[in-house]
C-alpha cells in the first residue's frame, strides 16, 4: 500500500499579514478563520489521510513554535526540517523528499502551504484520494482550484489533454494576468487558478529535479546530509543551504516537465494574501460585516474587525479594522494592500513592531511582554508541564516571581524550593537561577524585572537542556 506523507510548508515566505503577524509572525500561526491556527487547520485538513508523520518546513525562528502548535492539534511527532534562510519552494520540497526517502521509504508527498483557507475539507480529501492512483504512476499531480471569478492575483493551469481519473495534462502555467486576459481565461474555460498544492512521489520530484535543477538538488542535499539533528529538528547547514539557487517549484520543475498533470477542483480555497480575503471567507452578518473578537456594529456595512479589547464600529462602510495586543490597523478594504508600506516605514524608523511580536515562544513555553518603561518590564510567564528555563544569571536586572497557577520550583544559588498561587520570590542581581515545572499542568507567574539594562542578551548560562549557550 502507498503511504501518504503530509509536507506543510510554514517557512513564512508567503504574504505577511500586518498587524497581527509583521515580519516575525506569519499568518500560519495565527486563528484567523476558526478556533485552530491555520498551521493546525492545514492538519486536521489531512489528517484522516495520512499513513506517516507529516513534515514541516519552517523558519529557524518558529520551530518551537510548529511543535507546539501541532502537538495541540494531536498530529503525530513531525520531522520539523528547518530552514537557516528562506530559498523558495523548490529546496524546500526537495529537502522534504529527502527526509521523506531517509529510511528507503518512497511515499506520496502531499504538499501544502499551511497558510491556505479551504472551506471543503472533505472535498479536497476526495480530491486527494483522486489523485493518488496517477501520482503513484509517476505524475506531478497539481490541484487546479476551479475559478470563480476573472481574478489577477493568482496565476493559472492551462489544462490540456485528458490523462483519465479527472486528471488532464498540463498544457502551460500562466503568470498573474491582466484583468482583460483573466476575463478571457474564465470565459474559454479550461483555466484554473494555481492553487500551490501538490501530489507526487518523493523519488518522483527528486529525479525531476536532477533533470531540471540539478545544482538545486545537489546544494539541497549537502545542506540536509550536513544537518544537525536535535529530536525533532532537523536544521539544514547554513552554509549549504545559503548556496543553494532560490526557485519555486513551478519554475524548476513544473514548467519543464511532461510528468506534470492538475486536477481541477472546487473546495473553497483561498491563500487569505490580506486582510481583505479574510473578509470573503469569514462568516458575515446581515449587513455584510464579519466581526471576530469582541466589536459592535452599528449603521455599519461591508467591513472587516478583528479585535481582542471592545472595538466598535459605528457609521462606517468597507474598511478594515484589526486590533492587536500591539498595533491596530485601520484601513479601506481596497486599500488594504499598501501596509507594506507602513511596514517599510517601521523599518526605516528601526522600529520593533516590524520584527518583533510581543509573544515569544520558547521550547519551555512562552512570555509575554505585558508592560514596560524606564527601569521595569513586566512578563506574563507560561512554563509547559515537565519544562525548565535555563540555570542562568543576569549582570544588571534582578526579578520578582509571583505564582498566578500551577507549582514553580525555583533555584536560587543553593536553594531549592517550590512556590504556588499567590506566592512570590526575588532574584537578585547575579543570582544562579532556574524555574522548573514539576507538575502537571501549565505554570504560569507574572515576572517584574528592575535594572538599568533588560534586554534579552543579559544572560549567562550555566546548564540548559535545549543546547542554548
Amino acid at each position: 500500500m502507498t503511504k501518504l506523507q503530509p509536507v506543510l510548508l510554514s517557512g513564512g515566505s508567503g504574504t505577511r499579514l500586518w498587524p497581527l503577524s509583521r515580519e516575525a509572525y506569519p499568518k500560519q500561526f495565527l486563528p484567523l478563520v476558526g478556533k485552530d491556527t491555520m498551521l493546525q487547520a492545514t492538519w486536521r485538513r489531512i489528517a484522516a489521510l495520512a499513513t506517516l508523520p507529516p513534515i514541516v518546513v519552517a523558519g529557524e525562528d518558529h520551530r518551537f513554535l510548529v511543535a507546539e502548535q501541532l502537538r495541540q492539534a494531536g498530529a503525530p511527532s513531525p520531522a520539523i526540517v528547518l530552514e537557516p534562510v528562506g530559498r523558495n519552494t523548490a529546496p524546500a520540497i526537495a529537502a522534504a523528499a529527502l527526509q521523506a526517502t531517509a529510511d528507503g521509504g518512497d511515499p506520496l508527498l502531499l504538499v501544502l502551504p499551511s497558510d491556505h483557507v479551504v472551506r471543503d475539507a472533505a472535498a479536497f480529501r476526495a480530491a486527494v484520494q483522486a489523485a493518488m492512483p496517477a501520482a503513484s504512476a509517476g505524475a506531478l499531480v497539481t490541484f487546479g482550484i476551479v475559478p470563480s471569478a476573472p481574478e489577477t492575483g493568482f496565476g493559472y493551469i492551462q489544462a490540456g489533454a485528458d490523462a483519465g481519473g479527472g486528471l488532464h495534462a498540463v498544457l502551460r502555467f500562466v503568470e498573474k494576468p491582466d484583468a482583460d486576459t483573466a476575463r478571457d481565461y474564465l470565459a474559454a474555460g479550461g483555466y484554473y487558478w494555481n492553487s500551490g498544492m501538490f501530489l507526487f512521489r518523493a523519488s518522483k520530484y527528486l529525479a525531476e529535479l536532477a533533470r531540471f535543477r540539478p545544482d538545486i538538488l545537489e546544494a539541497t542535499r549537502a545542506a540536509w546530509r550536513d544537518a544537525r539533528r536535535d529530536g525533532d529538528f532537523i536544521r539544514l547547514d547554513r552554509d549549504a543551504f545559503a548556496a543553494t539557487p532560490a526557485d519555486s517549484i513551478d519554475y524548476a520543475v513544473m514548467e519543464k516537465t511532461d510528468a506534470a498533470q492538475v486536477l481541477p477542483v472546487d473546495i473553497g480555497w483561498n491563500d487569505v494574501g490580506s486582510w481583505s480575503a479574510l473578509w470573503d471567507v469569514a462568516e458575515r452578518d446581515e449587513h455584510g460585516n464579519a466581526r471576530v473578537g469582541d466589536v459592535i456594529a452599528v449603521d455599519s456595512r461591508n467591513s472587516y474587525a478583528h479585535a481582542r479589547r471592545l472595538v466598535a464600529l459605528v457609521g462606517v462602510d468597507d474598511l478594515v479594522v484589526v486590533e492587536t495586543d500591539d498595533a491596530v490597523l485601520v484601513a479601506r478594504k481596497d486599500r488594504v494592500q499598501q501596509v507594506k508600506d507602513v511596514v517599510a516605514l517601521l523599518k526605516a524608523g528601526q522600529r520593533s513592531q516590524a520584527a518583533l511580536h510581543r509573544e515569544v515562544h520558547r521550547p519551555w513555553g512562552s512570555y509575554d511582554s505585558v508592560d514596560v518603561g524606564e527601569r521595569f518590564q513586566v512578563k506574563r510567564i507560561k512554563v509547559k508541564p515537565g519544562a525548565a528555563l535555563s540555570l542562568q544569571s543576569h549582570t544588571r536586572r534582578a526579578e520578582h516571581w509571583i505564582v498566578v497557577s500551577g507549582t514553580a520550583r525555583v533555584t536560587r544559588d543553593h536553594d531549592v524550593f517550590e512556590l504556588h498561587a499567590n506566592q512570590s520570590t526575588y532574584i537578585p542581581i547575579g543570582a544562579r537561577h532556574r524555574l522548573e515545572n514539576p507538575g502537571s499542568d501549565v505554570l504560569e507567574l507574572i515576572e517584574v524585572q528592575s535594572g538599568d539594562y533588560l534586554g534579552e542578551d543579559d544572560i549567562v548560562r550555566y546548564e540548559d537542556v535545549y543546547g542554548r549557550s
